[in-house]
């Protein structure tokens, strides 16, 4: 093992602390840039692992939430479906990941019964398929923003 890679090793150790914070993935001189960062009262009273378990929850819980205002929105307008192949068609050419062709392949083989179920499921293969999820531009500005304020509001 190389100088730089024990000693990213180490940082990786000491990053696991939850009192301490990678703040750049650069090196100066193979040292890891780290910095102590105290936590809140109510984050040191829980182990990192379940703060952080619980973070990714509510993340998925808001993701689900903005899913669900994009289901409404398309079973009232089917139609966009062409605005979810067209962000696909671009992002593809960009980068052509697995879970986008999962999701090329989902809009042209489910009814949108079909996919309106799944977009408001909270099983993991919804989880997991929201976090790349095709339907950019369903939601104005405000209807988004009045969905983040609303889960923002319930973070503490």
């Amino acid at each position: 093992m190389t100088r730089r890679a024990s000693r990213l090793t180490g940082a990786a150790t000491l990053a696991g602390n939850p009192r301490i914070a990678v703040l750049a993935a650069s090196t100066v001189n193979a040292t890891p840039l780290l910095r102590r960062v105290p936590l809140p009262p109510r984050q040191r009273r829980g182990s990192a692992i379940l703060t952080v378990v619980r973070a990714h929850e509510w993340i998925d819980r808001r993701s689900l939430a903005l899913h669900g205002a994009v289901a409404a929105k398309l079973e009232a307008q089917p139609e966009l479906l062409d605005l979810a192949r067209a962000n696909l068609q671009r992002w593809l050419r960009l980068n052509p990941a697995p879970a986008l062709h999962e999701w090329a392949h989902l809009l042209d083989s489910l009814s949108v019964p079909a996919l309106v179920g799944l977009l408001r499921s909270a099983d993991e293969r919804a989880t997991r398929l929201r976090q790349s999820s095709p339907f950019a531009g369903f939601l104005t500005a405000q209807e988004r923003q009045a969905i983040l304020t609303d889960y923002e509001s319930r973070r503490t």
